[in-house]
């Protein structure tokens, strides 16, 4: 069995949480040029055939189909839904209050893992879950007035990960991560594809904002755009898979909760958005929650 080398895998979870929250925050910044479909079918179509390179020259052993075909179709699909959710919610948020919100996935995989698997979850896990809906609270606003529906887009979204963790762990254990980054990645190209078929029979008058507008066209900055993207998901999918690999969960999931604190930095820098003291406080108890989950 290969050894843990925790430096290297803090340092891959770092830079895969860095590459994913710049990727995010570049797609908040360019929600309002393209369409979420377009988003999804051109940065697969150019992450795909990297994908199947690499695993051509380094694992060659993975390029096949999956044992659990069925299971890791129900995967993919799951964690595309989980994608559309967070980046519908993007254009409508803050980048940080939209992350703070979709890392309370640690509290979800907490719940499931005892409702679905059969896990225990000590008093330390109970007490994370309540922590955790508590910062929930704050993030979305006690007052009526302050309450944004769109705030609950990242929640679902962590509820549709948890979701696709435990599946992952209980149906698709033996599968390769570079398959099934290569599934998910397939599967953004075929529900992205059909997706834009479909919007292409609406009448105009429909046809419009994030999630149904018509492809837009790309000049040379919007393919560098898409590019980068690409190269985020590829760092996203690979690095994690990494990291989790070469170091415990336990120690690893703590600082995948780096991706709070850089997404509260791109809000800040590129989109001038500063969270309030409530926004802040639901900010920390949220990541407070997580880390006793995984500590648990």
């Amino acid at each position: 069995m290969r050894s843990d080398n925790i430096p290297l895998a803090v340092g891959t979870i770092i830079l895969t949480v860095l590459a994913l929250s710049l990727g995010d925050a570049l797609i908040k910044l360019t929600s309002g040029n393209f369409v979420i479909w377009q988003i999804f079918v051109t940065r697969s179509a150019i992450a795909i055939p990297c994908l199947v390179v690499y695993m051509a020259m380094c694992a060659r052993a993975s390029l096949r189909l999956p044992v659990s075909l069925v299971w890791t179709i129900v995967r993919s699909v799951l964690l595309v839904i989980m994608w559309v959710s967070y980046y519908i919610s993007l254009p409508h948020l803050s980048l940080s209050t939209a992350a703070a919100a979709y890392y309370t996935l640690p509290i979800f995989i907490t719940l499931f893992s005892a409702a679905i698997v059969g896990d225990t979850v000590s008093r330390t896990g109970w007490l994370a879950v309540f922590i955790g809906f508590l910062g929930v609270v704050l993030i979305l606003k006690p007052k009526v007035e302050d309450f944004n529906w769109y705030a609950l887009l990242p929640i679902l979204a962590a509820i549709l990960y948890a979701l696709a963790m435990i599946l992952t762990r209980t149906k698709c254990r033996s599968e390769h991560p570079l398959l099934l980054s290569l599934a998910l990645n397939i599967s953004f190209v075929v529900v992205g594809g059909i997706t834009a078929a479909y919007i292409i029979s609406l009448p105009n008058e429909l046809r419009q904002g994030f999630l149904l507008a018509p492809w837009a066209p790309m000049e040379f900055s919007q393919w560098l755009s898409m590019i980068l993207l690409a190269v985020a998901i590829l760092i996203g999918s690979i690095g994690a898979a990494f990291a989790y690999q070469n170091g415990p969960s336990s120690v690893i999931g703590i600082f995948d909760f780096a991706y709070v604190g850089f997404a509260v930095l791109w809000s800040v820098l590129l989109f001038t958005e500063i969270p309030d003291l409530i926004s802040i406080l639901g900010m920390v108890l949220i990541v407070i929650a997580g880390v006793m989950s995984l500590r648990q």
